[in-house]
């Protein structure tokens, strides 16, 4: 029985376990419910085990395992629940017996169908996976392994054009017509259109010439297109080709497609400014070639909000509306052609803008975002080229909202790196971010803004699956749903540093699996390596995603990290700690590139070419630098790093020296610089020539022909050493050698040929470099003996001196003159590079072999020939000149003409451009060579010299100079008999010089008295010699008179330190330097020397009244702006002791006012009377002397004053001003002061204004004024005022009339209606004081006078009550008087009497305070006593 019992309690505990195990799983593990084969990532950490297989008590019964806290409670409630369990699992045996044989089945049931589904759905995408692998295997881009072709067809026939088109996906085929799709269905009788298996076919029924053009089919796929071209020529039968001229083979329309004409060169433009490229082409672009494709840096560039391309007929253009350092790199254009893609490219160099304050850095550039979370980004960006004044210490990071109105710096202390974590953002925002360097003069400007970041949580597609049912429906399930029953959050695992620096770390964690539907925060909380105390080290911040920088770490410590998940339900256990964690160590700057190369390349670039260092797996890439030598201006080439170890700088100046220097850039900063390369001189690299041209037969003989051809074009840096033949036969395709030796002319006479046949010829250039390409063949020429009575043409064209408006034409004469010798030569010119319309240019014959060609168009391009003429008749013409622009190149120098410092005519030519090579060639029109005894040439630098020894009229003509190795520097002048005659004039001046003279003789007189007499000529040598002459004797300096000679200036100075009757006379001063001399003369005698002398006494007088204190002012009077009159004076050279004092009329004024600090001592006089007419006298003295001062305010000069006071007063006066009276009108005008001085005047319409009855004038200090009594409307008008101050009249207007009259009127009634009420007005005039005392017991008699019309009611008033009782009180009441009397006073008789008076115009109170004292007592103080 006791084992039955056992064995039941046993199952159902079996049973019980079971059931709580799925209970469990359903409840937060929905995982338990997976298929076999499914990852169970979280039951790595926390085994999740099917109930058939495991009890929930063996669960927690196992110690392998980590535990989290749910497990502990799960434990400690089957523990306490244990017993009521057993108890009631007896009772209900056989039920939970059957319940767990039904879990069993139904859990096995439902994991076969999972596992099932699992594997289908499984199998279904490796399926999928395989065929998109297969797919991309096979993806292949359009092309037509076989192209259409073209055809030729009768009028009437069919014709079917046919390609094959390959292409996975298989692309789509379109048909074109001269550029314009095909439309079948406007000709469906004409058109048939086939697609079968890869081959298409174009079916044209009965063509006609309306058919003939070129076809295109067109195959394009999301991997690119294909295209192909056929032309269809239609013959008709009238014998013409329809469509030929128009529609030609594709191998002769080769020549019309569009190719790259002008393009763009190497290209700078400011940062922030736009940018615009374009490249023409040499015709219309074809329909195929339409889609210009432009690039940078090999990454293609479309059409967008701030790229704008743009093709218009032969121009393409690309336009960055605002470049910045990004943009900078290679451009490249390409163009299609029947040959495959052309290409141009150039470098677009991005300069650093302004700095944003004096000396600041320039910004960064390539800001990158990283790394994107919800409330975290992580940024990288490249450091500026240029540092400014002071090396960058650090960055600020900025970031801005979208839709807010601001930049928000990011970091307080600058950021040494280049990355930095951005933390505290918001989830579901748009922002965008940007860089500003930082040294000591500031923050620079800001790099180009990223694009805006949206900040969202990565992983938020790994937590939705797309579950595909019957017909196509689909159901999305998110982990959300399935994880709605967690509550209490678990901890995050995988705690690491995904960042590490020398200043911050930024720990990253992997959320709890599961997670929950409730949102997710973070506490993150750190130890010190070896402790067991936790600090919080997010404190208040709120983390939102996996993601947080810490930056207040100690170097050299080390920290482990764990992470607690939070949600609305609680906290979660602390993670398990992170490894130790520290602080890393500081990057370094890279290591500077070495083994710098500067190498030739062209005219204006150098190549340079450097090592990279050792350490270089940091390194971005290299910022170059450039400067002139010896000037140690160091400028930045680029602004964007330059990842290859080669680079060509462009933009450098032609024949400069420059030296170059590289630094190495990384997120740690740049490096120092390296050493800087050789100095070296930019030229163009050493190449082959180019191939020489214009192959032509200069004479025959029947077995020998000389040939003679033109130049190369481009010698390849390098003069050229010679020339190679080459010769076939017409007919023959093998070439054989003439010459082995190279030819050093520009002809050859080639032999050993056979008379009759045609022979073709090459010409191949040479020069140290090696031989260039060879010229195209020339012309089949007959080897037959010449014997035509004309002569042959001329050859060897050559241009010199071409300018906007001319150019001079040089050329050979013909070797055959025919039957006869030349007599001259005939010049043609054509317009443009291709016409075949000469123009004559000369009527006469040129007997010369050049001719200077004028009355050219500037801009215009020109070709030339000339033919040779002889008594038979026009030769030949000669092949035309290469073609021409006429314009003159900037820096282009002409020959001058002069005389050197010793007296030589010579002629000078300045060359812009040269090389070490470059000779300076002289010649005599054109051809003759300079006779070497006549003149001599002298080459200094980049400048040529011809000297002529003894020039006469053997050497007038006309000379030429060009450089050896570029003829297109070249000059002439034309040394005419006028030049000649006035250079050996010139000659002689300089032979025989004259001390030239700048400054005559001039006589100064010193503030001491001191007389200086002085010249002054050019600066003159230390050799120059002086002879001073006084009145035909020669003079030497005494302690009198001393002279003075300072060759470096020039200067000539007799200084006497007192001028007297003894020094007039006449002076002249001999000078010779050299072969220079020249002699002055000073005549000072008669006035100019008395009057020199008087100076000098009273100069010397007045130095001497200086030795002590002195007026410096002497006294003056002044009269300010307020009217006031100001005597005043300055004195100086004062001490202490000095004393100032001021008389009148020998009486001292002490009124005065003396600042001894600056001397100057003043009378203000404020109101100017008679009594300051007279004599003032002021005296400054001490010990050393004294000085005196008058001035006499007299007669006319105290008139002058008052005028001067009245003109002041008469400009203070303001505006007329009206004032309405009782009476009438008051004009009047305010000034600072009047007096009777001024006479003033007044006017109504433009008339005098008489003294009369009605008006009256009159004044005061500061107005005047005419008041005008009863004003009527004839009163209306214009005023003036006239002030005279005896000199001037002032004038001042009112006009009275319109509304200011009506005003006026109004008011002058009204007051005058108030006037006669105030008249007529109730009034006490007089009679009550104020307070009266009376003796008690007396009787008190108050009397007072009344005034008013008509006469006024009269009221008596005791403490504001009028007094009735006609007992104690007598009131008396008479027209102008009343009187109160009270008869036996007593104390209660005090307080306050009044007295109130009125009739119809008003009224008036008048009160009075009786005091009442006792016998024996004293009244009051200051009242009047009564009776």
């Amino acid at each position: 029985m006791e084992t039955r019992t056992v064995m039941r309690r046993e199952q159902e505990e079996q049973s019980s376990q079971m059931s709580h195990s799925m209970q469990l799983s359903s409840e937060i593990k929905k995982r338990t419910f997976t298929s076999s084969d499914e990852e169970a990532s979280y039951s790595d950490f926390y085994p999740i085990i099917p109930a058939d297989l495991m009890s929930v008590k063996e669960i927690l019964n196992m110690e392998n395992i980590p535990r989290h806290r749910t497990w502990e409670i799960l434990k400690e409630t089957l523990a306490a629940d244990e017993e009521y369990h057993r108890d009631k699992w007896t009772l209900f045996g056989n039920e939970a017996e059957k319940v767990e044989i039904d879990v069993i089945r139904n859990q096995h049931v439902l994991r076969t169908r999972i596992d099932k589904m699992a594997l289908r759905k499984q199998a279904e995408k490796k399926a999928s996976a395989h065929m998109k692998y297969l797919e991309r295997l096979s993806q292949k881009a359009p092309d037509f392994p076989i192209p259409l072709r073209a055809h030729t067809v009768w009028e009437g026939m069919t014709v079917k054009l046919s390609c094959t088109v390959e292409g996975c996906p298989p692309p789509k085929v379109t048909w074109y017509k001269d550029g314009a799709p095909l439309r079948l269905s406007d000709q469906p009788w004409n058109y048939s259109l086939q697609q079968k298996f890869g081959l298409n076919s174009l079916e044209i029924r009965r063509c006609s010439p309306d058919d003939a053009g070129e076809y295109k089919a067109v195959a394009k796929s999301p991997l690119g297109e294909a295209t192909t071209f056929a032309t269809l020529v239609v013959n008709s039968y009238q014998g013409a080709v329809a469509g030929s001229e128009r529609w030609q083979t594709p191998a002769l329309k080769l020549d019309q497609e569009a190719q790259f004409g002008n393009s763009f060169p190497p290209t700078w433009v400011k940062e922030g400014n736009s940018l615009t490229l374009q490249c023409t082409f040499t015709s219309a672009l074809l329909p195929f070639q339409q889609d210009i494709s432009w690039f940078r840096d090999g990454m293609q560039l479309h059409q967008s909000s701030t790229v704008d391309i743009k093709t218009v007929d032969n121009m393409a253009s690309i336009t960055l509306k605002a470049a910045h350092k990004e943009h900078e790199g290679v451009y490249t254009a390409k163009l299609k052609t029947w040959d495959g893609i052309q290409e141009h490219s150039a470098f677009v160099y991005v300069k650093d803008a302004s700095a944003a304050v004096l000396g600041g850095p320039a910004s960064p550039l390539s800001v990158q975002v990283s790394d994107v979370n919800k409330d975290y980004i992580f940024l990288t960006w490249q450091p500026p080229s240029a540092d400014g004044t002071s090396p960058v210490e650090g960055y600020y990071v900025e970031r801005y909202e979208i839709g807010q109105s601001e930049w928000v710096r990011c970091n307080v202390h600058i950021q040494k790196m280049c990355h930095y974590p951005v933390f505290g953002l918001q989830e579901g925002t748009l922002y965008q971010f940007r860089v500003r360097a930082v040294n000591k003069a500031g923050p620079g400007r800001p790099s180009m803004a990223t694009e805006p970041v949206l900040t969202a949580d990565p992983l938020e597609h790994t937590r939705t699956m797309v579950v595909k049912v019957d017909r196509g429906r689909t159901i999305t399930i998110t982990k959300d749903e399935l994880e709605g029953q967690v509550k209490a959050p678990f901890p995050p695992t995988n705690v690491h540093a995904c960042e590490v620096s020398d200043t911050y770390v930024v720990l990253s964690w992997t959320e709890p699996e599961p997670r929950g539907r409730e949102p997710l925060n973070f506490y993150i909380e750190r130890s010190l390596v070896g402790k067991s105390s936790w600090e919080l080290a997010s404190l208040d911040m709120v983390v939102n995603s996996p993601r947080f920088p810490v930056f207040d770490l100690v170097k050299g410590k080390q920290y482990c990290f764990r992470v607690r998940s939070i949600n609305k339900y609680g906290v979660s256990d602390p993670s398990e700690p992170s490894v130790p964690i520290s602080l890393g160590k500081p990057q370094a700057v890279p290591a500077p590139p070495h083994s710098l190369m500067a190498i030739r390349d062209t005219d204006t670039s150098v190549l340079l070419q450097w090592e990279e260092p050792k350490e270089k797996e940091d390194i971005l890439g290299y910022y170059l630098y450039y400067s002139e030598t010896g000037k140690q201006d160091w400028q930045t080439v680029n602004n964007k790093p330059v990842t290859k170890t080669r680079f060509i700088v462009h933009g450098l100046k032609s024949r400069r020296e420059y030296v170059f220097r590289v630094k190495s850039v990384s997120r740690a900063g740049n490096s120092n610089y390296s050493e800087a390369s050789h100095p070296i001189v930019v030229k163009s690299a050493i190449c082959v020539p180019s191939a020489p041209s214009a192959i032509t037969l200069l004479l025959c003989t029947g077995t020998e022909m000389v040939l003679g051809w033109r130049a190369p074009a481009c010698h390849g840096g390098d003069p050229i050493r010679g020339y190679y033949l080459d010769q076939r036969e017409k007919g023959m395709k093998t070439w054989r050698e003439v010459n082995v030796k190279p030819v050093k002319e520009r002809q050859f006479r080639v032999y050993n040929l056979s008379s009759g046949h045609f022979y073709q010829f090459r010409v191949f250039a040479a020069n140290m470099a090696g031989v260039g390409k060879p010229s195209e063949a020339s012309e089949a020429f007959l080897c037959e003996k010449w014997t035509m009575p004309e002569p042959g043409c001329p050859y060897d064209l050559e241009l010199r001196e071409v300018r906007n408006n001319s150019l001079v034409l040089l050329w050979a004469a013909p070797l055959y003159e025919g039957q006869s010798p030349v007599t001259g030569y005939l010049l043609e010119i054509s317009q443009d590079d291709q016409s075949e319309d000469w123009t004559a240019l000369n009527d006469k014959l040129v007997s010369d072999t050049h001719y200077k060609v004028s009355g050219l168009e500037a801009g215009q391009t020109y070709r030339l020939r000339v033919s040779a003429v002889n008594e038979a008749g026009v030769g030949c013409a000669s092949l035309p000149s290469e073609p021409v622009t006429a314009l003159t190149k900037p820096g282009t120098k002409n020959i001058e003409i002069g005389v050197d410092d010793d007296g030589f005519i010579f002629l000078g030519y300045e060359a812009n451009e040269m090389n070490d090579e470059s000779k300076f060639l002289w010649s005599k029109n054109y051809t003759e060579p300079v006779d070497a005894g006549r003149a001599q040439t002298e080459t200094k630098k980049n400048k040529s010299v011809l000297t002529f020894t003894d020039p006469s009229e053997e050497d007038l003509g006309l000379y030429t100079v060009e450089m050896s190795d570029n003829s297109n520097l070249s000059s002439s002048y034309d040394f005419t008999a006028e030049d000649l005659e006035r250079l050996k004039e010139l000659s002689w001046q300089v032979r025989n010089p004259l001390i030239a003279l700048k400054s005559g003789w001039q006589v100064e007189v010193s503030e001491k008295g001191d007389v200086r007499l002085w010249l002054q000529t050019e600066s003159l040598s230390n050799a120059a010699e002086l002879r001073l002459i006084f009145n035909d004797r020669e003079i030497s300096s005494t302690p009198h008179r001393k002279i003075n000679f300072d060759k470096a200036k020039g200067l000539v100075e007799i200084l006497f330190d007192q001028l007297s009757e003894e020094d007039e006379g006449s002076y002249t001063a001999q000078l010779r330097d050299g072969r220079a001399k020249n002699q002055f003369t000073l005549v000072f005698v008669d006035q100019k020397f008395r009057q020199t002398l008087a100076l000098a006494d009273a100069k010397r007088h007045d130095h001497q009244r200086k030795s002590g204190p002195y007026f410096q002012e002497y006294l003056s009077w002044s009269i300010n702006e307020d009217c006031e009159l100001i005597i005043q004076c300055k004195v100086t050279n004062t001490n202490k002791d000095t004393s100032l004092k001021w008389f009148k009329e020998g009486v001292e004024v002490t009124q005065v006012v003396y600042d001894q600090s600056s001397g100057i001592s003043t009378l203000n006089i404020p109101q100017v009377t008679k009594k300051e007419e007279g004599s003032y006298r002021a005296v400054v003295l001490d010990r050393r002397g004294e000085d005196v001062s008058t001035l006499d305010l007299l007669d006319n000069e105290y008139d002058k004053l008052l005028q001067q006071l009245s003109k002041q007063c008469a400009l203070s006066a303001g505006p007329l001003s009206i004032q309405s009276t009782a009476e009438g009108f008051k004009l009047y005008c305010s000034l600072k002061y009047y007096t009777s001085y001024l006479k003033t005047s007044w006017h109504f319409k433009e008339k005098r204004i008489d003294q009369e009855t009605r008006t009256k004038t009159g004044s005061s200090m500061q107005k005047i004024w005419i008041e005008i009594f009863n004003p009527t409307e004839n009163d209306k008008g214009k005023y003036t005022l006239e002030m005279f101050d005896g000199k001037e009249t002032h004038r001042r207007y009112l006009d009275l009339c319109g509304q200011a009259f009506t005003d006026a009127l109004l008011e002058y009634q009204r007051l005058k209606q108030a006037a006669i009420a105030e008249k007529n007005r109730a009034k006490v005039t007089k009679g009550l004081p104020d307070v009266v005392a009376i003796m008690e017991g007396k009787s008190l008699c108050l009397t007072c006078i009344i005034e008013g019309e008509p006469a006024p009611e009269i009221f008596w008033l005791r403490n504001d009550r009028e007094i009735v009782n006609q007992n104690q009180f007598t009131i008396t009441k008479e027209p102008k008087c009343s009187t109160i009397t009270v008869n036996n006073v007593s104390v209660e008789d005090s307080g306050k009497y009044s007295i109130f008076v009125r009739n119809q115009y008003g009224s008036e109170t008048v009160d009075v305070t009786v005091s009442v004292y006792k016998h024996g007592e004293k009244p009051p103080a200051n009242v009047v006593e009564m009776g």
